[in-house]
């Protein structure tokens, strides 16, 4: 954590090979903007890179989206 800048989050323990996820916090104009970065690696080798391709990047991509609205509209309920 780089407070107020940067937040880590390393998965230890699950499903994916690796997965780090990136929140970052810019000044923009009139408020903040959050910068979502993930990179993960899939198991099962080769048929992890091609399930990547086929479902898994579309699914991963729409879920942080979705996650980052709903997380915009919490903190402009409580005034963050």
């Amino acid at each position: 954590m780089e407070k107020p800048n940067q937040f880590v989050d390393i998965m230890t323990k699950g499903a994916f090979h690796s997965f780090t996820h990136t929140h970052q916090f810019v000044e923009a104009e009139g408020g903040t903007l959050m910068k979502d970065t993930f990179q993960y690696k899939s198991p099962f080798g080769p048929l992890g890179v091609l399930i990547d391709k086929l479902f898994l990047e579309k699914y991963m991509r729409a879920f942080i989206v979705s996650r980052a609205k709903e997380l915009k509209k919490i903190a402009e309920n409580i005034g963050f």
